[in-house]
């Protein structure tokens, strides 16, 4: 077959949405069992006035001034930004993986970090403005300590997006997506350590086992993350909209706003300002990713097996 040939199977193959749909299954199901912890991490970063205490002791006050429900206020939003932002990922990476493959070379790390950065900016590119509009509606009816912070009120997911694109304009969906672009590196990252750890763990046909999944994705999410993190939490207060910078557009203007956004953390809070926040942020992504491979893996095996495609073809 053509290398051209391949190409077209590997983006529009079975396998490849396959994998695109046990990706967004693996990680709804993961994201549900640990949402709470997300909860706990965006108040952190987001509400300046808030103390960074332990992670179930902000659990337990947010239940108590707010209710129980209030650990999973936003759940929706999340849930389906999350669903396709995964799918698109998941797709995109496993196509590019397939066309590698038909192609000269074997696999390595570089090749993985390259697919997964390439995947990682498609997905951002399609998926930032349902990150913007659900971490406002994450935010809403949140009794914020930093009384600078204002009230949203939006009914919904669709009337979020009419009331932003009215009074904020279109542009504003797109908030944060800089430091989401640099972001990239935290899933690219992420899949280049868990490939990498996959193939030897697998040397020699040796089956894998669920709990090695789990610790192999953990891992990888570890690291991703705490290398990460700083831009995570500028991210956060960029989509949440309330920052009101320097006054410049566009892309310097973004620039110049992280750069600020950087200092006065620091200024406030010291250098470890910049990693408020992360316990809960480690607890729910290391978590979260270890059971969202370990449902992906045992999804994509269960289907190919269903269809009846040896592990040959699979890799």
């Amino acid at each position: 077959m053509s290398h051209n040939g391949g190409s077209v199977v590997g983006l529009l193959s079975y396998e490849t949405l396959v994998h695109a749909v046990a990706g967004a299954m693996g990680s709804v199901t993961a994201m549900t069992v640990f949402f709470p912890l997300d909860t706990a991490k965006s108040r952190l970063q987001v509400d300046d006035k808030r103390k960074a205490q332990s992670t179930p002791v902000i659990l337990a006050e947010i239940a108590k001034e707010e209710g129980f429900l209030a650990l999973y206020r936003g759940w929706f939003p999340v849930i389906s930004s999350l669903c396709c932002s995964n799918f698109v990922y998941f797709y995109t990476f496993n196509a590019l993986k397939k066309v590698a493959a038909s192609g000269p070379g074997k696999p390595r790390p570089g090749k993985d970090l390259l697919m997964g950065m390439v995947a990682g900016v498609v997905n951002v590119i399609l998926t930032t403005p349902m990150w913007v509009v659900n971490t406002r509606l994450k935010l809403q009816g949140v009794r914020f300590r930093n009384e600078d912070l204002h009230q949203t009120h939006y009914r919904g997911i669709f009337d979020a997006f009419s009331q932003i694109i009215a009074n904020e304009g279109v542009g504003t969906l797109w908030n944060g997506t800089l430091p989401s672009l640099i972001l990239v590196l935290n899933p690219a990252v992420q899949f280049m350590i868990y490939e990498a750890m996959k193939r030897k763990a697998g040397k020699g046909g040796q089956k894998i086992s669920s709990a090695k999944i789990f610790l192999i994705g953990a891992i990888a999410k570890a690291i991703a993350t705490t290398a990460t993190y700083p831009l995570q939490t500028i991210q956060a207060i960029l989509r949440f909209g309330q920052y009101r910078g320097d006054g410049q557009g566009g892309l310097m203007g973004s620039v110049s706003n992280i750069f600020f956004l950087f200092m006065d953390r620091i200024k406030k809070h010291g250098f470890l300002g910049l990693y408020k926040g992360l316990e809960a942020k480690l607890l729910q992504t290391v978590l979260t990713a270890a059971l969202m491979f370990v449902v992906y893996e045992k999804i994509t095996a269960a289907t190919f097996r269903l269809m009846g495609l040896s592990e040959k073809l699979k890799h």
